[in-house]
């Protein structure tokens, strides 16, 4: 068993609250739980910095640009669930 803390069951919980933090979609208060967990989780330090790899990678791909309408749609969509989410 993992002797992470703080966020549960981490085999079940890491990358999920990881995906979440990396995507800017925590609370301030989440956010420096997050941290806090990081520094002292070998293992879910382990799946962020792969996932940050990965991120690095998949950016420096993508080199075509996703049409206006496109982005538009998108972070309409978000805001519509943050709307609904508060």
């Amino acid at each position: 068993m993992s002797d992470c803390q703080g966020l549960g069951d981490c085999d079940d919980t890491r990358m999920q609250r990881i995906y979440e933090y990396l995507d800017g979609a925590l609370t301030h208060d989440d956010i420096a739980d997050i941290k806090k967990h990081l520094d002292t989780c070998p293992e879910c330090f382990e799946q962020y910095d792969l996932e940050c790899v990965i991120r690095t990678i998949v950016k420096r791909s993508c080199i075509e640009a996703a049409p206006e309408n496109l982005k538009n749609n998108i972070l309409n969509r978000i805001h519509s669930m943050r709307t609904v989410e508060a």
